[in-house]
């Protein structure tokens, strides 16, 4: 293997990579807004929960976009043998995501029996399916996609397992979290309140999936099982666990004394990147656990290489229109501030 064809498969794992954990960054915890709706009976507050990320909740989902084509361009095998194992949980995704967009816009103009009580209830549903959904897809390429000569020889079924639902069910409660600590920073006086205290026990969950997940996980492959008992392997695992704890001593604290609002969302974002680099940590090299490395699974270097161009131009563009709205759209929401 020449050099071309070692480093760019890494190149563009690394870029995937990094649009997949952007993505669950941004669009997490507008979709844990969304299943926050579950709870929240006052219409004023579901008002501003909305409004803070009206602004920039569609654009979130640019970076799913980007990991698709990475997928389908790059890694031309991954994507034939990933996508019919998973068909239907992508499918139930993206009609949950259109049935939130709908909803989002809809609650604003909609009267009578499709008014905006059945609109809110749709927002929530749509974000609570997608976010399952997406941690079932999660949990599905750990657990292992059958594949036999690059060709998907499993079932459309395969997904209906306690290690993937588990991982949905997690994920959602990941997002949910996420949601209520953006809230703690994004609102004020009522709202701001009944987050902070909601918080705390997602933060709490959230540190006991991650311990089931962490633990589960080895025992699905004996390669996972290598990289937290053999040496110097177990030297990149180590750091994760301790960090994770690290992180969950400041985001209670930072509940508790109210020092800053940003910090409880950072700590939750803290443990998705760790979680994220955990899952890289176990599943390094394959992109199909547990048969299909990114060499095996990737398209020729020259094209690997015309798409890199195309991308070393989209992705600042991206990335500095992303920040830029954020950045217009700081600050805390308030009742009397609306966005439509």
């Amino acid at each position: 293997m020449n050099t071309l064809a070692y480093w760019l498969p890494i190149i563009w794992a690394t870029l995937a990579a990094l649009a997949i954990f952007i993505y669950v960054c941004l669009d997490g915890f507008d979709l844990g807004i969304g299943i926050l709706f579950l709870g929240e009976h006052r219409k004023e507050h579901r008002d501003v929960m909305v409004n803070t990320i009206a602004p920039v909740w569609d654009g979130n989902e640019t970076w799913m976009i980007f990991g698709g084509a990475t997928l389908y361009g790059v890694f031309p095998v991954a994507y034939g043998t990933i996508l019919p194992a998973l068909y239907l949980p992508i499918l139930f995704m993206l009609l949950a995501l259109i049935l939130r967009g709908v909803a989002f816009e809809f609650r604003v103009k909609a009267s009578g029996i499709f008014g905006m009580g059945f609109w809110d209830r749709s927002f929530c549903i749509g974000s609570l399916v997608a976010s399952v959904m997406q941690g079932i897809i999660l949990g599905e390429l750990i657990m292992g996609v059958k594949v036999e000569n690059n060709t998907f020889v499993g079932s459309a079924w395969d997904w209906v397992a306690p290690f993937p639902l588990f991982c949905g069910f997690a994920v959602a409660v990941g997002y949910t979290l996420l949601g209520a600590t953006w809230l703690v920073w994004r609102t004020e006086t009522d709202l701001k309140a009944v987050m902070q205290r909601l918080s705390a026990p997602l933060g709490l969950s959230m540190l006991v999936l991650i311990a089931i997940v962490s633990v589960w996980t080895p025992y699905l492959h004996a390669n996972y099982m290598h990289r937290w008992t053999d040496f110097p392997e177990i030297v990149w695992v180590a750091p994760v666990p301790v960090a994770v704890i690290v992180l969950a001593a400041l985001f209670f604290l930072s509940l508790r004394k109210q020092t800053t609002r940003l910090t409880p969302f950072l700590c939750a974002l803290g443990w998705f990147f760790l979680c994220f680099s955990g899952l890289g940590i176990n599943v390094w090299p394959y992109i199909v656990p547990p048969t299909v490395t990114i060499w095996s699974a990737s398209s020729p270097p020259e094209s690997q290489l015309f798409l890199l161009v195309g991308a070393s131009i989209l992705l600042p563009i991206i990335l500095a229109y992303t920040i830029y709205s954020y950045w217009v759209f700081r600050g805390t929401v308030t009742a009397d501030q609306h966005y439509h």
